[in-house]
């Protein structure tokens, strides 16, 4: 990845700050990409100490005009675009029954429509460098999880775009990789949207035992090297997958009980 051109979106903190780190160590150019400037600019003052070449640049994934900005500023500053990572994400946790629906459109803007738009604007700049296109999805994209109605939507449509985009492009040599963390000790289930919009606030899970950033970061960095088409991390994920296919109703009644018994779970 040395001197290879690296967007990386939502990356002031949790994967996508570990994201940046792990591939500016390997010699690339990073731009970062979040809403939040000056965190973006706290990290770019970082990993330009230790030599890295890092731009910043603001954007709110969800708008589609400062997704095109965020691209067109690459380009013009670096020529390329070797490897775009949707990363921005946002959670949410509340029954469907109880949910007001602008926290679920803001989920699909941020989750999918963001995606969307960034590799829109990156697309054609991507096929010229042969690149790759990484979706930071879920396991909650491939097993609907209750009390998670908007962000399953989310990343059941990111997969089913990015499978899309694959396919139409077996014969261009362009590089999809749909990435599936799992759990993960970060903060985005801290800034999750209860079901008036409002940030969750303290996660409900015990991160002690969950994957560091650092290592889901190392682990995608691997995929994209081989490029690989597919990352699913933990042994839970991989098994929730194999159950659902050959055992769907059984794990509709796992994944249910499984849910129930988080701290203040709305099943209750």
């Amino acid at each position: 990845m040395k001197d290879k051109v690296i967007i990386i979106t939502g990356a002031s903190s949790g994967i996508g700050e570990a994201l940046a780190k792990k591939f500016s160590s390997q010699g690339s150019t990073v731009v970062l990409a979040a809403r939040q400037l000056d965190k973006l600019n706290v990290l770019k003052s970082s990993l330009e100490k230790n030599g890295a070449k890092v731009h910043a640049v603001a954007c709110d994934v969800s708008n589609e005009s400062q997704c095109k900005m965020l691209i067109d500023e690459t380009i013009r500053m670096y020529g390329r675009i070797d490897v775009l990572i949707n990363n921005a994400g946002i959670s949410m946790r509340a029954l469907f029954s109880e949910l007001d629906l602008d926290v679920l459109r803001k989920v699909m803007d941020i989750n999918f429509w963001g995606a969307v738009y960034c590799t829109k604007y990156a697309f054609l700049h991507l096929l010229k460098s042969k690149g790759s296109v990484v979706g930071i999805s879920s396991i909650a994209g491939k097993k609907g999880l209750p009390g998670r109605a908007g962000y399953s939507a989310s990343k059941f449509a990111l997969e089913g775009f990015l499978e899309t985009i694959r396919t139409e492009n077996l014969k261009n040599d362009l590089h999809v990789l749909v990435a599936c963390p799992g759990f993960t000790a970060s903060n985005i289930r801290q800034s999750a949207l209860a079901k008036d919009g409002s940030q969750q606030g303290e996660s409900p899970r015990d991160e002690k035992d969950m994957m560091s950033a650092d290592e889901v970061a190392s682990h995608i960095y691997t995929a994209v090297v081989k490029r690989k088409r597919d990352l699913i991390l933990t042994g839970n994920g991989k098994l929730t997958v194999f159950l659902n296919k050959f055992f769907p109703g059984l794990m509709d009644k796992m994944v249910y009980n499984h849910m129930a018994k988080e701290p203040d779970s709305p099943f209750k």
